[in-house]
């Protein structure tokens, strides 16, 4: 098995393939931009700095190791404002006057939708880090982050042996918790659940009282949580003030990481649970670089969560492509990625199918005091990502030309 972080990682001091200079590089020969567009500011900046973070540290990684194809990568940071219709315009700005050769970043799925048009227009390549609903297939997006059959179903595979078949799906108003959710709906009725109830607030929502009074009287034995962002906050705090224990009601979050642990304050969200791709503690060689490098550049008391590994490994990732392709350009760069075959990374081994998402193993944790999770399942082997869940799109199959 190929390791990510020696082979990788050391690709770019070797590799001086397609350069075709005699002389001395300027500075234009000697550099190649990238964009990272995540949300600095607004009601997701609570979630994608660090991300921003981890693919900086990626980034610098790659240069200290020669950089790509010969040349330095030049990160061009944009904010996308925790609102899709900016995060387009950005997308737009670093393609067309930046002149990136990629861009990584994203974090809510209607911030991915705004932007996949631009993508497809301009013939780019966007490397997308979270988890999402599926239900999507492009050529121009790599998708890293969790497909349905990766996270949320795994998630419903744990609560059902665990005896928790009545369930209560709560989501902030967007793409991804209303996907998640039909495709959830469909999967607990089939394997002979209860939807005990369905809620959404808008992204950003504060207000959970009405939702709280119809959780108590609908009686569910977990809730299914799509909150995104610092809405979570609101939520696990007024559901503490109602009276409402983890153990009498816990919640399964698919967007509340060690990050948001962190910022939440983990007493707030303690001893509930998260289905993810990836914990801070799991004990494998690759993780325990991954976290020592972070916090050697970011803080000792820095916290690590799967968004952020996700955006790491892409610029690793994305730089093996260009190494494989010899070239910077998008197609040939997709094309290698899913090529590259399984190497080992901090959340285990990890491919790129030919459908450009990733395979990875699911891991379902519980919160504890310390703001860890301890991991209490996981599959058996990386899944094989599926975008189209056969319940909910019967006859629906991604191909990637």
């Amino acid at each position: 098995m190929k390791s990510m972080f020696g082979k990788y990682v050391k690709l770019a001091a070797v590799v001086t393939v397609g350069i075709g200079l005699s002389g001395p590089l300027s500075a234009q020969d000697a550099t190649v931009k990238v964009g990272v567009l995540h949300s600095m500011s607004g009601t997701m900046a609570i979630s994608e700095v660090t991300v921003k973070n981890a693919t900086m540290l990626a980034i610098d990684q790659v240069n200290a190791s020669g950089g790509v194809l010969g040349k330095k990568i030049v990160p061009v940071i944009e904010d996308g404002a925790s609102d899709p219709a900016i995060f387009s315009q950005k997308a737009q700005k670093l393609i067309q006057q930046d002149k990136v050769v990629t861009v990584f970043g994203g974090w809510t799925s209607a911030s991915r939708k705004a932007m996949l048009p631009v993508f497809e227009r301009f013939h780019s390549l966007l490397w997308y880090p979270v988890q999402f609903e599926g239900n999507e297939c492009s050529p121009n997006i790599m998708y890293s982050g969790a497909q349905p059959n990766q996270q949320i179903l795994p998630a419903l595979q744990w609560a059902f042996e665990k005896g928790k078949k009545r369930v209560f799906l709560l989501g902030s108003d967007y793409v991804f918790p209303r996907t998640a959710n039909l495709i959830l709906k469909k999967h607990i009725l089939h394997d002979g659940g209860t939807v005990a109830g369905e809620e959404y607030v808008p992204l950003g929502g504060t207000d959970f009282s009405s939702i709280i009074t119809k959780i108590k009287m609908a009686k569910p034995e977990v809730i299914f949580s799509t909150l995104n962002g610092d809405s979570n906050v609101s939520f696990f705090k007024q559901l503490a003030a109602a009276g409402i224990t983890q153990s009498q009601l816990p919640v399964m979050s698919f967007s509340i990481a060690e990050q948001e642990a962190k910022a939440m304050g983990p007493s707030l969200v303690n001893g509930s649970y998260a289905a993810w791709n990836y914990f801070e503690s799991l004990n494998n060689p690759a993780n325990k670089k991954f976290i020592a490098a972070y916090k050697a550049k970011f803080g000792a008391n820095a916290v690590l969560d799967d968004p952020m590994v996700h955006g790491y490994i892409d610029v690793l990732m994305w730089a093996a492509a260009v190494k494989k392709a010899g070239s910077f350009d998008p197609n040939a760069v997709r094309k290698a990625a899913t090529e590259l075959g399984a190497t080992s990374s901090p959340m285990g081994q990890v491919q790129f199918a030919d459908n450009q998402s990733l395979y990875q193993t699911a891991y379902v944790g519980q919160l504890q005091p310390d703001g860890q999770f301890k991991v209490l399942w996981q599959s058996k082997e990386p899944l094989r990502p599926d975008p189209y869940d056969a319940l909910a799109f019967p006859g629906k199959h991604c191909v990637i030309k």
